[in-house]
């Protein structure tokens, strides 16, 4: 049995869960998200709480077992507390301005480049060199924080570029004086 798979999904007071012709319905405070359910998968609702259960025990029915858990996990997550990506900016006269739904970046380029945020993600920078990304979708702010940081992502021996804020890079030994 799936260790993940098998753990319940306690589901808060402030959220709800409803389940209508394999799609489940998950609303929260910060919003609503709804996605379709996988048939190796049976969802049951019982008294604040979540199940995920398999009809049997086939590699794949394992293996969607525990990924439909983590994907409604991520949900009930997502629609109560919401999901943020970090990411920061170095190198000299690197900077980033969220602007509505762009954000604006000067990152070395001969021109500046804009991105667009995709729905249901917003970005903040409090500071030129920090970008926050914020949603209640894991996959569509993981998604977004990705293709921001692969602008220009980060080179290892002076670190310039975008990276996330927990990311370390390793630096390499540049060329040697002769």
């Amino acid at each position: 049995m799936s260790r993940i798979g098998k753990m319940p999904i306690a589901l808060p007071d402030k959220a709800s869960a409803q389940l209508a012709d394999g799609r489940i319905t998950v609303q929260g405070p910060k919003g609503k998200l709804e996605f379709a359910l996988d048939q190796r998968a049976a969802v049951k609702i019982e008294d604040k709480s979540i199940i995920v259960e398999r009809p049997d025990d086939s590699r794949i029915s394992r293996a969607v077992h525990g990924m439909v858990r983590s994907i409604i996990a991520n949900a009930v997550h997502g629609v109560t507390v919401g999901f943020i990506r970090n990411l920061e900016i170095n190198g000299v006269g690197y900077k980033a301005d969220a602007k509505g739904r762009e954000i604006h970046l000067a990152l070395g380029y001969s021109h500046p480049v804009v991105y667009a945020l995709p729905e249901g993600v917003t970005a903040t920078t409090p500071a030129p060199t920090k970008i926050i990304l914020e949603g209640i979708d894991k996959q569509a702010v993981g998604m977004a924080a990705a293709q921001v940081r692969a602008l220009r992502p980060p080179e290892p021996y002076k670190g310039k570029g975008i990276k996330y804020a927990e990311e370390h890079i390793r630096r390499k030994v540049g060329k040697t004086g002769a």
